[in-house]
């Protein structure tokens, strides 16, 4: 869907850059073969790099540049001959194989392959986790953290310092 909004948009473009009027539906009469690749190439992508993820048991780089071998080949059946078909399967293979690689930004350290997402993300949910007493500890009372007995101690320190008798639980409502 995402690759076909885009035909239509470049569909919308080539109808608007056009020397005479052909009106609104021109989109898709005139230019409308551009909606139809976009979203081909997207769906042949997107299908290609999940077959080989799946048949292949990885998920790395070369599932992306198999999709994008498949997505630009679409492209060039537009052209229709057979060097179109591997010079642009070729050339978007390299694009967007090369973009996963290097982990999706140029420059941008590539993720760990042999590490397994739900272990990953798994750990990240359970690392932060501490107990409360050593929470307590580090952060002290107060602020909207209180331990359990908070009331008494607090009832203590007020009496200590100023000889207030302060209640810990809280006054009957009337």
């Amino acid at each position: 869907m995402i690759t076909g909004g885009v035909g239509l948009f470049a569909s919308a473009v080539q109808n608007t850059l056009t020397k005479r009027n052909v009106g609104p539906m021109g989109v898709f009469t005139r230019s409308g073969g551009t909606i139809g690749i976009f979203a081909a190439m997207g769906g042949t992508y997107e299908f290609v790099k999940t077959a080989s993820a799946n048949l292949r048991e990885k998920n790395d780089h070369y599932n992306v540049a198999l999709g994008g071998f498949f997505a630009g080949a679409i492209l060039g059946i537009r052209v229709r001959t057979f060097p179109a078909v591997l010079g642009y399967g070729t050339a978007l293979a390299v694009c967007t194989g090369a973009y996963e690689y290097t982990g999706g930004l140029f420059g941008k350290k590539p993720k760990d392959l042999e590490v397994d997402e739900f272990d990953r993300r798994t750990k990240i949910r359970t690392t932060y986790r501490s107990p409360a007493e050593q929470t307590f500890a580090e952060l002290g009372e107060g602020r909207g953290i209180y331990a359990p007995g908070y009331a008494e101690r607090r009832s203590e320190r007020i009496k200590e310092a100023y000889g207030i008798e302060v209640p810990t639980s809280p006054a009957p409502a009337s």
